[in-house]
């Protein structure tokens, strides 16, 4: 590793500062154009609300698409290399939305942003699992996971208060996002080292002989059944969150009789009880890693019976606890330690690819649950079969999880991180 890295302590402090940033940069542009949909409609002109969902669809799949190709380009050329390109294409598409006349152009900087982007999850968590010491690894994750909700919060609040509020054309949202996108930039330039990364794969890889044995350090350990599990988990993870972000509001208003102007504070609660309760679990977690597994499989089962009581609840306080609880122990609460336990369970030259095949199983259930979910309220005229479906899929994870990583630790705890 480099020298200049060993000699600083306090490195790993500002990684975590600018991949956070990371994440607020990418949540403010993931979420500032959805509040102006329809300024940005009659700006362009005759475009409807089809082609304006493509928005969105375009740069998911671009992004998921991205996460395999990412994770290669980081282990090859180390994060540094991949971050800082990646964040100068990232600011252009915000340009290139921003200064869109057609719809198509509005693609295109969609497309540029999905591919960019799409290349952060697996450089930042290979970047954080490098340098963080292990008893603040799963707390490292979870601060640099809080980004995202920051970012959700400016992105959406911002974007409302310029455009509905001040009356500022939507343009400008993009080129604001553009700046704080370069200014972004050049912390991952000042803060970030690039690592000489023969070297440092030499010594990830003698760090963790302890912990994992040669024969699993293949590429083929990737696909083991174990990580197609911990994929799954995540899939069924993000499809319960994924469902709740988009479908929550109006399920509220169709199915449980709430006001339309009082749904966006109720879904909010998710995300204001997130972050608080994700740094608390970590916070436990990095103290008492021996209960690792046995949280995970707690977080899976308390999220499955949360998104299932969203359905069954019988009146709003319910409902309000179950979402809290959803808050507190879904998603943002499994997320860092899944991260954790992935990132410690390959050998330090795969753990970019094995954190981007991760995010890409997670990735698509942002394609899939949303758009299962509309067609299901469509052809039935009801969404309850869609949060039905959520529940049992982590159920399902719970399942998963238990029969093939935990049972099998028990088997052969020597080889198990």
């Amino acid at each position: 590793m480099d020298k200049t890295i060993k000699s600083d302590p306090n490195y790993y402090k500002k990684i975590i500062v600018a991949l956070c940033l990371g994440w607020v940069a990418i949540w403010i542009y993931r979420t500032i154009l959805t509040p102006i949909y329809p300024q940005i409609q009659e700006s362009l002109g005759d475009v409807t609300g089809t082609q304006m969902g493509l928005v969105a669809s375009v740069y998911f799949f671009a992004y998921t698409g991205m996460q395999i190709p990412s994770g290669i380009l980081v282990d090859k050329f180390g994060q540094k290399r991949v971050l800082v390109p990646a964040f100068i294409a990232f600011a252009l598409a915000a340009v290139i939305i921003g200064t869109s006349s057609t719809i198509m152009q509005v693609y295109l900087g969609s497309l540029i942003a999905g591919i960019s982007t799409g290349s952060y999850y697996g450089a930042a968590f290979s970047l954080s699992a490098k340098h963080t010491p292990k008893d603040k690894k799963s707390f490292a994750n979870a601060i640099i996971n809080s980004g995202s909700a920051l970012g959700m919060i400016i992105g959406l609040i911002g974007s409302s208060v310029l455009v509905g509020g001040l009356q500022i054309q939507w343009n400008y949202t993009l080129f604001i996002t553009a700046i704080i996108i370069v200014a972004v930039t050049f912390v991952f330039m000042l803060f970030i080292k690039q690592d000489k990364v023969s070297v440092n794969q030499e010594e990830e890889v003698e760090e963790k002989k302890e912990d994992v044995q040669s024969a699993n350090t293949s590429s083929a350990s990737l696909f083991a059944p174990k990580q197609l599990v911990i994929y799954f988990v995540y899939f069924a993870t993000c499809y319960g969150y994924y469902m709740i972000v988009t479908w929550l509001p109006s399920f509220l208003v169709s199915e449980k009789g709430f006001d339309q102007g009082s749904v966006g504070y109720v879904a909010a609660l998710v995300a204001v009880t997130a972050v608080p309760g994700a740094l608390l679990f970590t916070k436990y977690i990095d103290k008492n890693a021996h209960m690792r597994l046995r949280l995970i499989l707690l977080l899976l089962i308390a999220a499955s019976v949360t998104i299932g009581l969203t359905v069954f609840a019988p009146n709003p306080p319910v409902l309000y606890v179950a979402l809290i609880l959803y808050g507190l122990l879904g998603k943002l609460a499994i997320d860092p330690v899944l991260i954790t336990y992935v990132s410690d369970s390959v050998a330090g030259d795969k753990v970019a690819r094995a954190l981007t095949l991760f995010n890409f199983f997670g990735m698509s259930s942002s394609v899939i649950a949303p758009a299962l979910t509309g067609y299901i309220g469509d052809v039935a005229g009801s969404q309850v079969l869609a949060f039905y479906i959520a529940t049992i899929l982590l159920a399902l994870a719970a399942v998963l999880f238990f029969l093939v990583v935990m049972l099998k630790q028990k088997k052969t705890p020597a080889n198990e991180l």
